[in-house]
């Protein structure tokens, strides 16, 4: 591909670099993308408001986050992927339930339910992907007494994510999309919630060909987008099934293949 119209770009692990930061790098590229006509669309397993405080103000007008169970262009929420109320009291009686040290945040579209009693170090990890939080003694009945829909539930396995928590889900609810966005952290959300279906709705909506996109991603998480573009790219650290599906292996976040992947299309574009 020479020029994508559209690119779902995932943050951790691959634009964001290994201490945590959004290289300097980005930003002039950035400018020159969105001069060319190509979108930018931050894809993350982050909540809508962390994305748009760590973007604030650079005029980024279109963001797929919760794993693509939100999706935000200008100015507006235009997709939303609700889990049923009976999925989310299943998961978190199992959690309630089990042995294992696991921590659930129950995700609205511009909010999230945390537990008074999370532990301290736990909270600042919470603290890195959920900028709008709010903290309640019981998830259950916030996710019972709100009037917007539950999007994902997101799970901090002290342990491991992939041994503990999947397997724990896979019990509690069967047929949910369960995809494991670190060691750490499990993200639950509806079977049709993904960040492939979240680029394709958002390039439909935009008129444009998804075979005129692209994604760029190093997790599990990032899957379902790498296959439904029309050009996939994994990240040099990327996990080694994601490096198996796609089309092209950049480098690593420490050396900003994501930016040297875009760039590359934006050259080739002049």
């Amino acid at each position: 591909m020479s020029f994508p119209r559209i690119v779902a770009l995932d943050m951790d692990g691959t634009l964001v670099d290994p201490d945590g930061n959004i290289p300097d790098e980005f930003w002039p590229l950035l400018g020159r993308a969105q001069d060319a006509g190509m979108i930018i669309a931050p894809t993350s397993g982050r909540q809508l408001a962390t994305l748009q405080t760590m973007f604030d103000g650079r005029g980024l007008e279109t963001f797929i986050a919760e794993n693509g169970a939100v999706v935000w262009h200008r100015g507006e929420i235009v997709s939303t992927k609700p889990m049923s109320l009976d999925t989310v009291t299943s998961i978190l009686d199992a959690v309630r339930e089990t042995d294992a040290a696991i921590h659930p945040v129950v995700c609205m579209p511009e909010y999230a339910y945390v537990a008074e009693a999370m532990p301290q170090w736990v909270q600042e990890e919470t603290d890195k992907y959920y900028v709008s939080q709010r903290a309640v003694g019981s998830l259950i009945d916030a996710a019972r007494t709100d009037s917007n829909p539950t999007t994902k539930v997101s799970l901090f396995v002290e342990s491991n994510a992939e041994d503990d928590g999947v397997p724990l889900i896979e019990k509690a609810a069967p047929g949910v999309n369960a995809a494991v966005s670190s060691e750490h952290w499990l993200d639950i959300m509806s079977d049709d919630a993904n960040k492939g279906a979240a680029l394709t709705s958002l390039a439909e909506s935009l008129d444009v060909d998804i075979a005129d996109t692209a994604a760029i991603g190093d997790y599990l998480n990032d899957t379902s987008m790498l296959e439904a573009a029309g050009t996939a790219v994994a990240m040099g650290n990327a996990h080694s099934d994601l490096k198996a599906i796609a089309d092209e292996i950049t480098g690593t976040n420490a050396e900003h293949g994501a930016l040297n992947a875009i760039r590359r299309w934006l050259e080739a574009n002049d």
